[in-house]
Formats: structure tokens, sequence, C-alpha cells
């Protein structure tokens, strides 16, 4: 490991490690400040107060100590080891996991305490207006960013083969280099034949299917790395198109005796479908504007994903809301949300996980704190979780009815 890689290990470990602890410290040494205030308010005479704080203060201390110590520790040992019973599928962050279960759900049962011992001795010290918001889902975000950014290189250009940081690296290891070929095509493709497999059309030296089965796109060698003997990759099922193709599958016929390639760069992870490196449409002199790159995508993505939670968060600071008892269901659905967090981000699971855990609780919570508050809450959110409710039913179970199973186009 060089000196650049410690050095990148070392500042993640330490934004890991304190966003463990840094909420859990201020939270709790607020919840220390409101009780020694009720202690002192029955007992103004007594000095029940000073010890009620220290206490509180003396037990977050002992709790990071201990949960860093027996857990924390000893997992990122396991995760850096590369032990399969937590790294073996690489579907779930276990990192991500031991951060909701020991940061966030202690930060928010002292939330829901503090405003339940505030309303039993009628009180109204502190309704923790920006610490839920500024601080605990920061540090949330600040977990996520770091998890999916710190496989990848921080010096550098992106690469050019893996855009998506979600993308290992090593992707390259089982799928192998695959550099273009330019073949030319001086002749138009003959008629197109009926075979088992499915529709095939048949080029100067490859085939391409319209339909499922084995593709062999035209400007592949059937000796590329990676790739079968006989130059096929595997091919989408249903309606696939693959770029620089015609919907039917046919690739275009380049008048006389033009070059024709696809510019081949990867193969995508998901589908299974050639990637194309397509050039950039301008290259003028303002082409720095088209500059993009995916681990500067990453933190856009983390703040946009949990934004619904952080306006979720931000309505228990209202007054009237803190103080009424709400402010129990509203941390409760929140700290639901935020289990979304142990998933990888391109997990299958995210879109079911995130209407059942957040779109739909949060719908029908900001449906009710408006019918009680009045717009506590933007109008924004709501039609953002009805729409998302909505179009989820519509796509994946109502569109496979007979009424609404047809080819025409609306």
């Amino acid at each position: 490991m060089g000196s650049g890689s410690k050095i990148k290990f070392a500042i993640c470990e330490v934004l890991q490690f304190g966003s463990f602890c840094v909420p859990l410290f201020i939270i709790m040494q607020r919840f220390a400040l409101i009780v020694a205030r009720v202690k002192s308010k029955l007992q103004p005479s007594g000095g029940n107060s000073t010890t009620a704080y220290w206490l509180i203060v003396a037990s977050s201390v002992a709790y990071v100590t201990t949960m860093a110590l027996l857990i924390w520790l000893p997992m990122k040992y396991m995760v850096f080891m590369k032990k399969k019973a937590l790294v073996g599928r690489k579907k779930w962050r276990p990192v991500a996991l031991a951060y909701v279960l020991l940061s966030t759900l202690p930060c928010f049962a002292f939330l829901i305490a503090s405003s339940e011992v505030q309303i039993r001795h009628d009180l109204r010290l502190d309704t923790f207006a920006e610490l839920p918001v500024s601080l605990v889902l920061f540090s949330l975000i600040c977990i996520d960013i770091v998890e999916r950014i710190r496989h990848c290189r921080l010096t550098g250009q992106a690469s050019g083969l893996v855009r998506d940081s979600e993308i290992p690296s090593n992707l390259l290891t089982h799928v192998g280099r695959i550099t273009p070929i330019v073949t030319p095509i001086t002749s138009p493709f003959p008629a197109p034949t009926t075979a088992g497999a499915g529709r095939e059309h048949v080029a100067a030296n490859g085939i391409v299917q319209g339909l499922h089965g084995t593709t062999t796109v035209q400007g592949i060698s059937p000796s590329v790395p990676g790739v079968a003997n006989s130059g096929a990759v595997p091919g989408h099922l249903g309606n696939t198109v693959v770029p620089g193709l015609s919907g039917n599958g046919a690739a275009p016929r380049a008048a006389g005796n033009q070059t024709q390639h696809l510019g081949l760069t990867g193969i995508n992870p998901h589908s299974g479908v050639i990637l194309q490196n397509m050039s950039p449409p301008y290259s003028g002199p303002l082409r720095f504007l088209l500059t993009s790159d995916s681990r500067a995508e990453v933190f856009a993505d983390s703040f946009l994903f949990w934004l619904d939670t952080v306006e979720m968060v931000r309505v228990a600071s209202h007054t009237a809301v803190y103080f009424s008892g709400w402010a129990l269901p509203v941390y409760l659905f929140c700290f639901l949300s935020t289990t979304r967090l142990v998933l990888t981000p391109r997990s299958p699971l995210l879109s079911p996980l995130g209407l059942v855990l957040q779109d739909l609780p949060f719908l029908v919570l900001r449906m009710a704190l408006i019918g009680l508050f009045g717009f506590v809450t933007p109008l924004i959110y709501v039609m953002k979780n009805l729409l998302v409710c909505l179009a989820y039913i519509y796509f994946n179970f109502m569109t496979k009815l007979r009424i609404f199973n047809t080819e025409r186009m609306f």
C-alpha cells in the first residue's frame, strides 16, 4: 500500500469514525442539559441536576467507547481482511448497518426522549431544530459517500472503461479489455434469414440477432479476451437496442468504401450489452461544459437520495409538532427510511424498499400533519410521495393486466 493509499485510507476511517461518534456526543449532551434543567426546576435547592448532567455525559462516552471496541473496530478488521461472512456476496454494506444501528438509532431515540421529557413537565426548552438535519443526517450522508468513493482513485481522470463509480475497477479482470477493430463494409447485407434462435442478419464477418439469444456484433474479433471464441456476447431478451444498430437489429450499411466501427469500450455489467464510446456532440471552445466525472456525481447523488428524509426530519423541529407527541412517528419513520443505506446503491431491492419504508409512510404521515398543523411541510413532497407510489404500482402491477397489455402507443 503506497503512501497515497495510506493517506486516503486514514482520511476515510477518520471521517467514518467521526460521523459515528460526534452526533451521539452532541445530542446526548443536549439531552443531558434538558434533564438537568428539569431536575433544577423540580428541586431548585438540590444538586441532583449537576449529577444527572455528568452522569448522562459519562454514559455517552462509555457507550461510544464500548461500541467502538467491541463492534466497530472488529467489524472493520473483518471487512478489510475480506471475511466472507461480511463481504462475501457484496449485496449489502456492513459498515452502514453498524452506523444505522449504533449511531442513528440512539440519536433518534434521544430526540424522542427529549420531546417526551419536555411534554410531561410542561417545558419548552429545546426543539433540536438544526441537529437532526445538519448533523445526524449529514453524518449519514458522509458514511454513504465514503463507502461509495473509497474504492475509486482520488487523483487522475476517471477510467474510460469504468465510468460508473458503482462498477468496481476489477470488472476488467472478468470482462477483459475490448479494443475497437475497424472493419470496412463495402457491400450490402444479405436478406435476413430465420433460424431456431430468432431472426439473424448476416453481415460481412458477423451476425446480429434481433431477438434473444447470442449476439455477435461486427467489429469484435473472435479472439477478444473475456469473450467467447465465437465472438458472441450474451444479448438482451425482448426489444434490445444496441448503440450503432437500427431498431430491427440490423447494422446500418455504409455507402461506398466508408469505414464504420462501433468504438467499443466495455460491457454493461447489468444487461450484458456492449457499450459504445460515444464522442462528444460538441468539440468547440466550450466543450469543457460537457465534462463529467462519476466520482463528483457520487456527492450529488448521495444528497439527493436523502433529501426527502431530511425534509421529513425538519418537520419535527416545528414547535407545534415537536411538543404535541408527533415527534415519535416522525423520527420512527425517518429511522426506517435510513435503513436503506445498508443496501448497495445499485441493489434491485432499493425500489420496493423505498416505497415501503419511505414514500408510502411519508405520504400518510405528511397528509396527517398537514390536516392537523397546516402546511408544515411543502406540498411538493406530498406530490412526490404520491406520484412515486402510483407510478410503482402502475408500471409493476397494472401494466400486466390485459387491459393495459397492449402494443399501441398513446
